[in-house]
């Protein structure tokens, strides 16, 4: 039998983003995104234009692609606006970030790529 061990402040941070990102309707999901990350990022990251985001904003649903990377994007910036402010995780989506040999977040999610954005996300939460 496997010994649980005790939940630290960062797992907690960790599940605590999974859930709520989880358990969010699709809407308001955007919606948060939107308010912290601006609809043009948003845009980026789900690779359609502000349009489309605005009509999602509206209660549109996309593709399932589309909503899922909308799901994994608000679970990665739960987990960083659970340490720091607004700008500085819209900051992160946009810059420059070692731990993806250089690429921004918001490019790389546009990729498909959002593990290794969650990977980079925890890397620099767990720095903070």
């Amino acid at each position: 039998m496997a010994i649980l061990e005790a939940p630290t402040p960062r797992s907690r941070r960790r599940d605590q983003a999974h859930v709520r990102a989880i358990e969010i309707d699709f809407t308001p999901a955007v919606k948060s995104l939107v308010e912290t990350l601006g609809k043009g990022l948003v845009a980026v990251i789900v690779d359609r234009d502000v349009k489309t985001v605005t009509r999602w904003m509206a209660g549109a649903i996309p593709r399932d692609e589309e909503q899922r990377r909308v799901i994994d994007t608000l679970q990665i910036c739960e987990l960083l606006l659970s340490g720091d402010a607004p700008s500085v995780v819209r900051s992160w989506f946009m810059g420059m970030n070692p731990q993806l040999n250089d690429e921004n977040p918001a490019e790389v999610l546009a990729e498909g790529r959002s593990r290794d954005v969650m990977a980079a996300a925890r890397a620099y939460a767990n720095a903070s």
